[in-house]
């Protein structure tokens, strides 16, 4: 009987660990010094490198091309539904919350708002690809696109055709327990794409806007176990 073929992601992950154990015993006087095998815990932490998972949060600072100063700002973190990330298995539903907001840095924090550039976020798409140890089939757990103004917690957004005010103070994006669904038992990732449509203020107080699509991959990491992702009930829409 032929042996099960690794797949070609773990085989890399594991020649990564295994060279970076072995390291320790480079120039050594000792032909026989043991080299410990890499733990499953290991090779799976290195397939998935996940901050989210890691801090309980995840927060990028984008830039956006030829709006110098300007700040887009993606935050995600769990919700009291599953606030455990270490604890997000492949079964059951894992929920996270995230918000999406400008900051324009050319001003000072506390100056007036009208000195600085507005931002308009029009749409928000999000996908997820699955990380498998395996080689399963790839699956998509998470799956977004809506129209910002339509679908931000905010009742009352201020909006114009270009979408919904995102520039702080003033504005954010944000959308509550978003669920993962279930995923096949080899999964050990999930890998979330966003990709917000935006308007940004050429000059504050000006009408030429730059029309921009903002990019970010957020990694989440999900543990081995046969049992499902335990949710706690909570009341509608909190946090």
């Amino acid at each position: 009987m032929s042996s099960p073929r690794v797949p070609r992601r773990l085989a890399w992950v594991l020649a990564v660990v295994l060279a970076a154990s072995s390291c320790s015993v480079l120039g050594s006087d000792t032909e026989d010094t043991p080299v410990e095998a890499p733990t499953s815990a290991a090779v799976e932490e290195a397939l998935v490198d996940s901050q989210f998972t890691r801090d309980g949060t995840f927060q990028s600072h984008l830039d956006v091309k030829g709006a110098k100063g300007i700040d887009m700002v993606l935050t995600l973190y769990p919700t009291k539904s599953t606030p455990r990330t270490n604890e997000w298995y492949p079964k059951g539903l894992k929920y996270f919350s995230f918000t999406f907001q400008a900051y324009d840095l050319s001003q000072k924090l506390r100056d007036p708002f009208e000195t600085k550039r507005l931002v308009y976020l029009k749409r928000m798409k999000v996908t997820s690809d699955t990380v498998t140890v395996d080689g399963g089939k790839t699956k998509h757990p998470y799956k977004l696109d809506v129209e910002a103004a339509k679908a931000t917690f905010d009742p009352e957004p201020v909006q114009t055709a270009r979408g919904m005010l995102i520039t702080s103070p003033k504005g954010a994006f944000e959308l509550r327990n978003q669920p993962i669904k279930a995923m096949s038992l080899d999964t050990r990732g999930v890998i979330l794409t966003f990709k917000a449509s935006i308007a940004v203020q050429a000059e504050a107080g000006g009408s030429k806007y730059l029309e921009r699509t903002i990019t970010q991959q957020v990694p989440i990491r999900i543990f081995e176990s046969d049992e499902e992702t335990q949710v706690a009930e909570i009341p509608i829409n909190a946090n």
